[in-house]
């Protein structure tokens, strides 16, 4: 689940053999062997023996010289350092490619684009410590969340998202309950660890939800209701990540009373607009298989140019609003910073909006993707709030 959210790899190859494509490194130029030399004796005697026999003698001189010039020159390089030799040098290559690809197929599983927004809403010295606290934390229940949904969803990502690591077999079902269960206790023992309560119930609300969300048992896997599931996508972005990373840093990191701030009740409504489109964006591009396996989406039952125009006017409602408050602030540099930052956001939003093909799965996702984007500018305007 985006919102709330190996195939391994030969470790070496046979020299020769055909290499696996990877997702990260362009392909190596393969070396070609071109003839290699040979010692060669001549059986025939047509200009007598001692001719033969002189003439033998050269052809081995000749060869023995080729060839040991061919190995010096493969083994020692201008400046004198070894080279590795061929089946070293294609080894090495398969291992690296091996590690690129397994690293893709993680990046793709643990779908970071949903957690980078957390970890940009302030700065300052003391602030940083507590962030990577609670950031990290977040990541690794992050990755447990996407993580099982993905393991729920495998044979609707095979229509909807076949590149995922589950759908597209590169790991299998047991390698993904591995990661979930590893990282899931990972984030509780670092939350247990920190020893903040606002960040460990933030974590263990964020399970609670995330779980229900897609685990099939009886009255949850919340997702295959439209409204449930933009309650629960909603809950997390707009509430918990807001108030508890927030009392998390006013109490634990600078030991301060809670103190409800103008800047953390603009980010906890704004961010009720952004999560909400989220929630229903998110399964435009996933239609297909959502209509297949009985999801009733929005935009199942909507249509997808509907709820995308929707989700447009949202976010146009949320800059609006963003404007006005700005326009209310007291102070010229907020005022200024807050209006003309949502003003361009909005603009580049609109224009973004009327180039989108509809028709396209690939420019629906691109614009889907571009909206997270938003999203993560939006925590670089909300400390100017004033």
């Amino acid at each position: 689940m985006d919102a709330l959210r190996l195939r391994p790899s030969l470790l070496s190859a046979r020299p020769g053999a055909a290499r696996p494509r990877d997702h990260f490194l362009p392909p190596f130029c393969s070396i070609q062997r071109n003839g290699e030399p040979r010692v060669c004796f001549s059986n025939q005697r047509t200009h007598g023996p001692s001719l033969y026999h002189s003439q033998k003698l050269f052809d081995w001189k000749s060869s023995y010289s080729r060839i040991s010039r061919q190995s010096t020159s493969t083994s020692i390089n201008a400046s004198g350092q070894p080279l590795q030799s061929e089946p070293e040098a294609h080894d090495s290559a398969s291992i690296w490619r091996a590690i690129s690809s397994s690293l893709d197929a993680f990046y793709r599983f643990s779908r970071p684009h949903t957690v980078i927004g957390t970890s940009l809403s302030d700065i300052s010295p003391l602030f940083f410590t507590g962030l990577l606290e609670a950031v990290v934390a977040a990541l690794f229940m992050n990755i447990y969340i996407v993580g099982l949904n993905q393991l729920f969803d495998i044979e609707i990502d095979k229509v909807n998202k076949p590149t995922l690591p589950l759908a597209s077999g590169e790991y299998t079902p047991a390698t993904g309950v591995a990661i979930v269960l590893v990282f899931a206790a990972m984030s509780f023992g670092l939350g247990w660890a920190v020893g903040s309560q606002p960040l460990f119930w933030a974590l263990f609300i964020s399970f609670v939800l995330g779980t229900a969300y897609s685990i099939n048992l009886p009255y949850l896997r919340w997702k295959r209701s439209a409204v449930v599931a933009a309650l629960c996508i909603l809950a997390v972005r707009a509430v918990i990540v807001q108030l508890a990373f927030f009392l998390h840093i006013q109490t634990f990191v600078f030991r301060r009373p809670a103190a409800f701030t103008r800047p953390l009740m603009f980010a906890t409504g704004f961010m009720m607009f952004f999560s909400v489109v989220i929630a229903l964006f998110k399964d435009i591009p996933d239609i297909e298989g959502d209509r297949i396996f009985g999801i009733r989406s929005f935009s199942v039952r909507l249509g997808q140019k509907k709820v995308f125009w929707i989700c447009v006017g949202l976010l146009e409602m949320a800059y609006s609003i963003a404007i006005l408050m700005g326009a209310t602030s007291t102070s010229l540099w907020s005022k200024t910073a807050t209006i003309a930052g949502h003003s361009i956001l909005a603009a580049i939003l609109w224009s973004r909006a009327r180039s989108v093909d509809q028709t396209s799965k690939a420019a629906i996702t691109s614009f889907y993707m571009f909206i997270w984007k938003l999203f993560y500018a939006e925590y670089l305007l909300i400390p100017l709030v004033r």
